[in-house]
């Protein structure tokens, strides 16, 4: 464990910072990480929806990438802050960001470096259109410096020596994971079921088959990657895996761009997240990773049957929640191999 950093409290100086590896970043820090990230997440939905429903033109100065723009002033301005405070008080430049927090800074460079090769990418090439914007190389630089960014407080959880439980404590990591979690869905939207809705009888694609499956694959698979790390970490504050899925299918219906907002199919997710797991059980622990994506599709499928009706034959759609749980289930044996437990002792 390393020795408690009195120059916090004003009692020490920068000598007193020597025999520290990395300043500690403390709640407050995490807490303004993980709400200044929220907002820079937010902001890149507010220009995903500016582009899904036709709000943008061909230039680069937009009220939505001002917003997006500004979400990203913000992190890199309080990530910067902490690293010059830090180094005056005795670290060294390389160990002067919070722990946890080191890829969060390398986020913030490539996505600074991202940022202007976009505007020099846009004036030449144009603005991107459908499936060309998620897949341009500067926006994948965003994407990547986004990433890590938005992880930061997730990270900064799993360095702390003691363990982190309660909504104070954890709150920040929650919010970091529902932003991860939205970033990777945001930049796979191309095959996601509440943004293309290929089992809805009331869709102008609805019936298509091959899309609907692999989308819902697809999306289990960032899910549940997403969801098993966060429970495999520790036991959640109750009511954080709720949130976790709420939040992230809100933002991606406000993508949907060929009906009303799909209500009942966030309802739905939201219902099928209300689920309290632990992974110190491996065989509880498989049933989760099988009971969420199912349930999930479930009450997406059940959603649809009451609103817009289903294109797809029961067959169909029954097998794709079969294959949903699956997908979930094969994940849970990544994080949890079968002798991990045995060999714990």
């Amino acid at each position: 464990m390393e020795p408690r950093d009195t120059s916090m409290t004003g009692i020490g100086g920068p000598s007193a910072t020597r025999g520290l590896s990395r300043p500690p970043g403390g709640a407050i820090f995490d807490w303004a990480m993980a709400m200044l990230a929220a907002v820079f997440v937010g902001g890149l939905f507010l220009d995903g929806w500016a582009h899904t429903h036709g709000r943008v033109d061909q230039s680069f100065f937009t009220p939505w990438h001002a917003v997006f723009y500004a979400g990203y002033v913000g992190v890199a301005s309080v990530l910067a802050a902490s690293l010059l405070r830090n180094h005056a008080r005795g670290y060294s430049w390389l160990r002067a960001v919070p722990a946890g927090y080191e890829p969060s800074l390398l986020g913030a460079l490539i996505f600074a470096v991202g940022g202007m090769t976009d505007l020099i990418w846009h004036t030449l090439f144009g603005i991107e259109a459908g499936v060309g914007a998620l897949l341009s190389p500067t926006h994948l630089a965003l994407a990547l410096g986004l990433g890590l960014i938005a992880s930061g407080p997730v990270r900064a959880a799993w360095q702390r020596p003691g363990p982190v439980s309660g909504w104070a404590a954890q709150g920040p990591m929650v919010l970091a994971f529902t932003s991860t979690l939205s970033v990777l869905a945001f930049f796979t939207e191309y095959a996601h079921p509440l943004v293309y809705v290929a089992a809805g009888a009331g869709h102008p694609h609805g019936g298509a088959v091959g899309l609907g499956v692999a989308s819902i694959l697809l999306q289990t698979g960032v899910l549940m990657a997403i969801i098993l790390l966060a429970v495999r970490f520790g036991r959640l504050a109750r009511g954080a895996l709720t949130l976790i899925v709420t939040l992230n299918a809100a933002a991606m219906g406000c993508l949907n761009f060929s009906s009303d907002y799909p209500w009942a199919l966030v309802v739905g997710a939201g219902v099928a997240a209300r689920l309290h797991p632990s992974a110190t059980r491996p065989a509880a622990w498989r049933v989760f990773a099988f009971t969420l994506p199912a349930t999930f599709y479930l009450c997406y499928f059940l959603a649809l049957m009451v609103t817009e009706g289903i294109a797809w034959s029961v067959h169909l759609w029954v097998g794709s929640i079969v294959l949903a749980g699956i997908a979930g289930w094969l994940l849970s044996y990544l994080l949890v191999p079968p002798r991990s437990t045995e060999a714990a002792p």
